[in-house]
């Protein structure tokens, strides 16, 4: 395991929020190595006492009293460096290439290539010297084959890792253990059984104080390209030969290209664009998304897997920002039974069987299946809805991003995101930018704590609040 990192980034919220907690929790339970260092890269002016005590003020009261925090302040180095001037990154930062190290790069993508460069010149990346990006890699194609192209000229694909920090969480690793470890649920995982699938990534935040970034990128960009298609790449995906990094990713790779390209005649079908106005979320008032430029806060997509095992299973990502309630989950959604022998209900009132995977606010699996709890004395049998529900409250649950900064610093790739799976991504995202352009797809206004505009009914879950307008 490695011993050095430096966290570019040390003053933004992903930093504030994320990743420091993570190592003072990773370091109070003594999972890193006895003379681990921090090197903090941030924009404001600090020393590093002033750092430290900036820090101090944001993190880990809890932690304070058994010592963990001053544990992690006392290894911390800070700079204040200008990230486009590479020459100066060379000469501050070579005084820590005596051992290798693990950068993490949590700042805009337009400063990946710079960064990387000031890193190589400094002697940071040399074997087995690590770097860890932050999404989104790039705009588009074009510009995340000019970022790959970069980080290849000063590091090998086996020493970059993509991150995606929902690949950190317990409830999506457990999918993979659910589908390969389970024969009742790898028997019916294809398009004999299941009749659709629903990704749903609903926030109740809004875009405020990153409003520049978001007019740039929209909700497509921001949370599809990423996050959703890596959760649908898993769901989908073939059972791999291991659980090894490469294997892995493989399969995720060939669903990835499996995805049908989106035309402008998909366009009004398939997708709808939304953008959050003035509303009440959650109790409070909320303005309304002000940005100039004509980008989305809210998106739902059809997509359609075309291979032998997904042929004709409609995936269904919707995600949006000032939605009434927060929360993630993957629902797949089976077919009716073929043949209804019950009076009650009848078979158009039947609820299917579904299985559910919420990753937030709480992280359960649920089955939902027909029973009878208690079969009458007398006349036909009445089935109803009930459910299996495995919570998942183990007595602590690490966040994410400690899962994946431990990976890191040991080397393992197995949840990161490798380079042909991010072009793979952005090969269907252009093809949606293109087909919404050439269509002249609008984006619809919908009000702030609404479940987006009305056209998404058609891509919500059953599980959304019926307010929605729900699919029949």
């Amino acid at each position: 395991m490695h011993d050095s990192l430096l966290l570019f980034g040390a003053t933004g919220d992903l930093a504030q929020r994320y990743l420091f907690p993570s190592l003072l929790h990773l370091l109070r339970d003594r999972l890193l190595p006895e003379n681990f260092r921090v090197v903090a890269i941030g924009r404001t002016e600090h020393d590093d006492d002033g750092f430290r005590a900036w820090l101090r003020e944001r993190i880990g009261d809890g932690d304070a009293r058994n010592g963990a925090l001053d544990d992690l302040l006392g290894r911390i180095h800070y700079h204040p460096l200008n990230l486009n001037d590479i020459d100066g990154m060379a000469a501050t930062l070579s005084r820590y290439a005596d051992r290798p190290a693990v950068s993490y790069l949590s700042t805009p993508p337009n400063l990946f290539e710079s960064a990387c460069l000031g890193l190589k010149a400094a002697g940071l990346l040399e074997p087995p010297s690590r770097l860890v990006l932050e999404k989104p890699i790039g705009h588009d194609l074009p510009s995340a084959r000019e970022i790959d192209a970069t980080l290849k000229s000063a590091l090998d694909e086996s020493r970059i890792f993509r991150i995606d920090h929902y690949l950190g969480k317990a409830p999506v690793q457990n999918l993979l253990a659910l589908r390969f470890g389970n024969t009742l649920l790898e028997a019916v995982w294809d398009n004999r059984c299941i009749e659709s699938v629903d990704i749903l990534v609903a926030e109740t935040a809004g875009v405020d104080g990153r409003e520049g970034y978001y007019a740039d990128y929209g909700a497509l960009r921001d949370m599809v390209q990423n996050h959703m298609l890596q959760l649908l790449a898993l769901v989908a995906m073939e059972p791999p030969a291991a659980l090894d990094a490469d294997s892995v990713r493989d399969e995720k790779r060939k669903v990835l290209r499996a995805l049908r390209p989106m035309t402008p005649v998909d366009a009004a079908n398939d997708s709808v664009r939304g953008r959050y106005g003035p509303g009440v979320v959650e109790g409070s008032a909320a303005k309304g998304f002000t940005a100039d430029s004509a980008v989305e806060t809210f998106v739902g997509l059809r997509a359609w897997i075309d291979n032998w095992r997904w042929a004709g299973v409609p995936f269904r990502l919707v995600t949006g920002k000032r939605l009434p309630s927060r929360t993630t989950e993957v629902l797949v959604n089976f077919k009716p039974v073929t043949h209804w022998v019950f009076e009650r209900p009848d078979s158009r009132s039947a609820t299917p069987n579904r299985l559910r995977m919420r990753l937030q606010p709480e992280e359960t699996i649920e089955l939902g299946l027909m029973g009878s709890l208690a079969a009458p004395e007398w006349g036909a049998t009445e089935l109803m809805p009930m459910s299996l529900d495995m919570a998942m409250l183990p007595p602590k649950r690490r966040i994410a991003y400690e899962r994946l900064m431990i990976d890191a610093l040991k080397g393992d790739q197995t949840l990161f995101v490798r380079d042909d799976e991010v072009e793979a991504q952005w090969r269907w995202i252009d093809s949606i930018s293109a087909a919404w352009q050439q269509a002249g797809t609008p984006v619809q206004e919908y009000p702030a704590g609404s479940w987006g505009p009305a056209a998404a009914a058609e891509f919500l879950p059953r599980t959304v609040s019926s307010r929605a307008g729900r699919r029949g």
